[in-house]
C-alpha cells in the first residue's frame, strides 16, 4: 500500500493541501523545492460526497495526526486553500499559519457552465481536459523562455497529470460542496498569520486573481504576494520561486 501521506525534508512543519483535482503528485516540484526549505507534509484528498466539506476537515485533522504533528503551517492551492482556510478557523490551535494559492472567492457560487459540468460530470470531463491547455498555455509561454523549455515542461506535466489522474465524479462533488458554504465567515475568526498568493492577473485563466485577493481584504492583516510570470499553476511552472514564497512565509512565523 502506498503512503496515506508524504512527508519530505526538514525544518518548520508545512502541510501542502491540494487544489480540485485532490492529486498531490501534480504538485510534486514544489513539494521538492519546499523540501529544501521545511518539512513539507502533503496528501491527497479524500471522497468528499458522502460526508460533506467539512469531511476534508476531518481528513486535515489525520493528516498532522499521521505526521505526528501538533500544530503546522498551512498552504493551501486553489480549492485546497477552502480546506486551509476552514481548518485554520475551526482549529486555530493545530494552525501557526496559513497561505492561500490561487483559491476562488470566498463567496464562490456555480456558474451555468460549471451547473452542467456538475449534472454530467464523466461525460463533461473530456470538454474539462480539452480546454485546459488553452486556460494554462499562456502561463507556460511567459514561464520558460524558449520553445524547447516550454515542450520539455509540457511533456513532463503531461506525464505527471497521466500517472496520478483525477476522478471526474469526486471532484464534481467537491465542487458543489464547495458552492454551499459562504467561506466570508471563515475569513472572520482567522486569527494566525496570513498570506495570500496570485499569478499575474493576465495569466491566471482558472481563478481571476481579483477573486483571490477577496481574503486579503476579509482577513484581517493578512498579506499579499505576487507568483510573477505565470498564472495559475505556479507550483509547477514555477517551483523554486513558489517554495521562495512560501517557506519564506513559513521562516518568518518558525516559533
Amino acid at each position: 500500500m502506498p503512503p496515506t501521506i508524504v512527508d519530505a525534508g526538514h525544518g518548520s512543519p508545512l502541510v501542502l493541501v491540494p487544489g480540485m483535482q485532490g492529486r498531490w503528485e501534480w504538485m510534486a516540484p514544489s513539494v521538492d523545492a519546499l523540501a529544501t526549505r521545511c518539512r513539507v507534509v502533503t496528501y491527497s484528498l479524500g471522497a468528499a460526497d458522502t460526508g460533506g466539506f467539512d469531511s476534508l476537515i476531518d481528513q486535515l485533522d489525520g493528516v498532522l495526526t499521521e505526521a505526528g504533528l501538533d500544530a503546522a503551517h498551512l498552504c493551501g492551492v486553489s480549492f485546497g486553500g477552502l480546506i486551509a482556510l476552514r481548518y485554520a478557523a475551526r482549529r486555530a490551535d493545530r494552525v501557526r499559519s496559513l497561505t492561500l494559492v490561487s483559491t476562488p472567492s470566498p463567496s464562490w457560487r456555480p456558474d451555468p457552465r460549471t451547473e452542467r459540468y456538475l449534472r454530467m460530470p464523466r461525460l463533461m470531463a473530456p470538454v474539462f481536459v480539452a480546454g485546459s491547455p488553452g486556460r494554462l498555455w499562456p502561463e507556460v509561454r511567459s514561464a520558460f523562455d524558449t520553445p524547447r523549455e516550454r515542450l520539455a515542461f509540457a511533456i513532463e506535466h503531461t506525464l505527471r497529470v497521466a500517472r496520478a489522474p483525477f476522478s471526474p465524479v469526486r471532484m464534481a462533488a467537491r465542487v458543489s460542496l464547495m458552492g454551499r458554504i459562504d467561506f466570508r465567515v471563515d475569513c472572520a475568526d482567522i486569527a494566525v498569520p496570513t498570506l495570500v498568493v496570485t499569478g499575474e492577473g493576465s495569466l491566471d485563466q482558472v481563478v481571476p486573481v481579483t477573486a483571490t485577493l477577496e481574503f486579503a481584504e476579509a482577513i484581517a492583516g493578512a498579506g499579499t504576494a505576487v507568483l510573477d510570470r505565470t498564472g495559475h499553476i505556479g507550483f509547477a511552472t514555477r517551483p523554486e520561486r513558489f517554495a521562495a514564497i512560501v517557506a519564506g512565509f513559513v521562516e518568518r512565523h518558525a516559533s
